[in-house]
């Protein structure tokens, strides 16, 4: 342990002549905050508000012993010290103790008077990713709990650590063998137990497939360990937030959690937990590994709900949700960022991101060709006003109840969450040899008084939708069968409509619209060898032809400085040009084919003529382990492979620009294409010379680009075979969807269309439709009518047409 005077940080103070003037600002991010290290990740572990500063802490990928990861303090003005008691690793630990007061951060004990005391990885050893009070002496110690199940108590005066279980990176069999899973992730205490959560499975398998067995939620009486149950778990936290329940014997605890099915939030209250699912905002976060997701939180904001995070979903959440009072949970909004986490600060919501990880991990696939990682991992904070999280992407989640899962005769489901979405359906299928009765029941208020809603036969091995739009609101909605079943799918879709124009937000004035033929283009990359700096090869195109390129350097003050190295320049071009072929197109529509070989069809928006700055960027990670993908002037959020792949695809905006390239440096995001005669502004930033130039904001700007919208489908004049169905054409996240159906044969042709209301190829028979010669079909899906994917097939030879408008 050790103890600094606070004059020794007068030495380090970070870029202190920079801030006499205000702070640049793009979107809510300061470049002069991002902060780096020499690892393979470098996320935000926490970011507190204590002692009249902002606390953050940085992480590295798995560091049980230290790293280049350091503690950082933040002032009013926002000067950023980087604290001399720095020790680093992988921590995403942080409690307020009153009785001492004292933050405990990562490793550091933070008084009141700024003063930090470390507990060095020696004395405690392990990744540290949670506190809690201690269930029986709570004024004197705290716990600490590792992600390998190493368990710590700490003298809140001394720092006396004792250890109670070993970290299991010290352990023969690595990942430990106290809990299944590994990965932890979120500690806390209340009603007489210390819980804990593990988010992954340490296996081959689980890096691969997402719908393995995997993590574990757990309490710990001071005696033995009992696994509460077995799926994947983040957050554990309750009304007491950072400070700990003040009446632990009474107030719940919440977990959140995941299945490959949905959300799964448990409340434990009265002794007993209780079990909850809600629909999920965005696959990215699926991988069984458990790598994917960081730390999903609940904190307060000061407003008059919760915030919470998960799976790429802002929530409002309930202060005091209890099992008798579960109403109110509600989606806010859409986001791309990877959140650490977050608190209010002089009336902003600071939220800590995973922006830039050189490693990229498993995230790899064809369609980046040889792309080079960034050269630096580095992340950033990102100012938000609360207002703004709910004008980010449209809410849209989904989730099942039950996926091909064993059902028991009149033995309802999980709650799922159906409060605040005004477009519900849901999903209903099953494999059984007799028809199958399903009863939905709703709970109005979230006071476990349930109602029923609908009644619907579905027949043999059948499919059946239900529209529950008009329906009453819900808290919640769960279902039951009339008969034991062995295979049964209830699949919730849910969504608020998408009110955003299809016009190009003016967020984005300065960029080269689509048909312009004088503009600048170019490659970016965030640097390494410690430079901190973006580099960009601007290309200079007049008259649709290239005439010269240059490059530039930019650091912290964003400013387009000449970079006089003619090898970095060839480098760049020759690791970080974009691959050709990756997307194909013919008279139906965009078509990409995945690393295992499968074809898929994506909407036609605007086909951008071929650059002469050269290829286009189709797909690059962005944000940590999940990627941005560009086609046909259409940006799609992308999970990784081991998180569903392109199956799972779903767009965020379409535009009319002409973007080049796209990357992320301190945590903003970087496009390239500006139009030849924009001038600098907010966003804009160009070189003196007027050689080069960019745009600068954060990836959830992107959502202003406009409505996602598009046409295509599977078939235009194509030959088809009988009873041969189409390729997969995304209907995922797509608003107002209307199909036209056409053929060139001489007698009637019934033509079925399929959804797979999974994405993971569960192709349900949604309509067949009789079309006649010379004539053309038209359908109008239903508004709450979502899928992942759509396709056609016909029951006899023809030449035939299936199209789609997405408006």
């Amino acid at each position: 342990m050790y103890r600094f005077a606070f004059a020794a940080l007068l030495a380090v103070s970070f870029a202190s002549s920079a801030l006499a003037q205000a702070p640049k600002s793009f979107s809510g991010i300061y470049p002069h905050l991002a902060y780096f290290n020499n690892e393979g990740e470098c996320g935000t572990g926490a970011v507190v508000p204590w002692a009249d500063r902002l606390w953050v802490i940085t992480y590295g990928p798995h560091l049980p012993n230290g790293s280049s990861d350091k503690l950082y303090e933040i002032d009013n003005d926002l000067k950023m010290v980087i604290r001399p008691e720095s020790v680093g690793g992988t921590p995403a630990n942080r409690m307020i103790h009153r009785e001492s007061n004292q933050l405990f951060v990562g490793p550091y004990a933070i008084d009141g008077e700024r003063e930090v005391r470390v507990i060095t990885p020696q004395q405690m050893y392990g990744r540290l990713t949670g506190n809690a009070r201690h269930l029986f002496d709570p004024a004197g110690k705290i716990y600490y709990a590792t992600m390998e199940e190493g368990f710590y108590e700490v003298d809140v005066k001394t720092l006396a650590v004792t250890e109670l279980y070993q970290d299991g990176n010290r352990q023969k069999e690595k990942g430990g063998s106290l809990l299944p899973g590994y990965h932890g992730k979120g500690l806390y205490s209340g009603e007489g137990r210390l819980i804990y959560a593990n988010n992954g499975e340490n296996s081959d398998l689980a890096r691969k497939r997402p719908d393995v067995d995997s993590g574990c939620l757990a309490e710990w009486d001071g005696k033995d360990w009992k696994v509460v149950r077995r799926n994947q778990f983040t957050e554990v936290t309750g009304p007491g937030g950072i400070y700990g329940n003040a009446d632990p014997a009474n107030d719940p605890v919440w977990s959140v959690g995941w299945d490959y099915r949905s959300l799964i939030l448990m409340v434990l209250d009265g002794g007993k937990w209780h079990t909850y699912r809600l629909p999920k905002g965005s696959h990215c976060y699926d991988g069984a590994h458990g790598w994917n997701t960081e730390w999903p939180r609940i904190r307060d904001i000061g407003e008059e709900d919760l915030l919470m995070t998960m799976h790429g979903m802002f929530w409002r959440f309930p202060k005091n949700l209890t099992s008798k009072s579960s109403g109110g949970i509600a989606a806010r909004s859409n986001y791309l960022k990877v959140i650490g986490d977050f608190t209010k600060w002089n009336d902003q919501v600071v939220f800590g991101c995973d922006d830039t990880a050189k490693a990229e991990f498993l995230n790899k696939r064809k369609a980046k060709g040889d792309l080079i990682g960034p050269g630096q991992s580095q992340s950033n904070l990102w100012f938000v006003d609360a207002a703004k999280i709910d004008q980010l992407g449209p809410a849209i989640a989904r989730g099942s109840v039950w996926l091909h899962d064993a059902t028991k005769e009149d033995v309802p489901s999980d709650p799922m969450l159906a409060g605040g979405f005004a477009r519900r359906g849901v999903h209903l299928a099953h494999q059984e040899a007799e028809a199958v009765t399903f009863t939905l029941e709703a709970d109005q208020q979230g006071n476990g008084q349930w109602k029923t809603l609908h009644t619907v036969e579905v027949q043999p091995k059948g499919y059946a939708w239900l529209d529950l739009s008009a329906d009453p609101q819900a808290a919640w909605i769960r279902v039951r069968t009339n008969r034991d079943c062995q295979d049964v799918t209830a699949s919730f879709h849910f969504a608020n409509e998408d009110q955003r124009p299809t016009m190009t937000g003016d967020l984005f004035a300065g960029m080269a619209k689509h048909d312009a033929t004088d503009y600048l283009a170019g490659l970016v990359r965030a640097r390494g060898e410690n430079l901190r700096t973006l580099q960009l090869v601007s290309s200079v195109v007049q008259g649709e032809k290239l005439v010269e390129e240059a490059n530039f350097e930019v650091a912290a003050d964003m400013a387009l400085e000449p970079l006089a190295d003619p090898a970095s320049q060839v480098w760049l071009k020759k690791n970080a040009t974009p691959p050709t072929g990756v997307l194909a197109s013919d008279a139906a529509s965009v078509v990409f084919v995945d690393d295992d070989g499968k074809t898929w069809r994506l909407p036609r928006h605007i086909d951008v003529a071929e650059s002469a700055a050269g290829p286009v960027r189709v797909d690059r990670e962005v944000c940590t382990e999940r990627d941005l993908f560009h086609a046909s002037n259409i940006f799609y959020e992308l999970p990784a492979i081991n998180a569903g792949g392109f199956a799972k695809i779903r767009p965020v905006a379409s535009h009319d620009l002409r973007i080049h390239d796209y990357c992320s440096y301190r945590g903003m995001m970087i496009l390239t294409g500006v139009a030849a005669d924009a001038a600098a502004g907010e966003h804009i930033l160009r070189s003196s010379d007027g050689r080069g130039a960019l745009w600068a904001g954060t990836v959830d700007d992107l959502w202003q680009l406009g409505k996602a919208v598009g046409r295509g489908g599977p078939w235009l004049d194509t030959k088809v075979a009988a009873d041969v169905p189409s390729d997969p054409y995304l209907m995922n996240g797509f608003e107002k969807r209307t199909l036209t159906l056409s053929h060139k044969g001489d007698k009637p042709v019934k033509i079925r269309v399929e959804i797979d209301v999974t994405g993971d190829g569960d192709w349900m028979p949604y309509q067949t439709f009789s079309v006649e010669p010379n004539q053309t079909v038209t359908h109008q899906f239903p508004a709450a009518l979502h899928a992942y994917w759509v396709r056609t097939v016909a029951n006899q030879p023809t030449t035939a047409s299936a199209q789609l408008a997405y408006e």
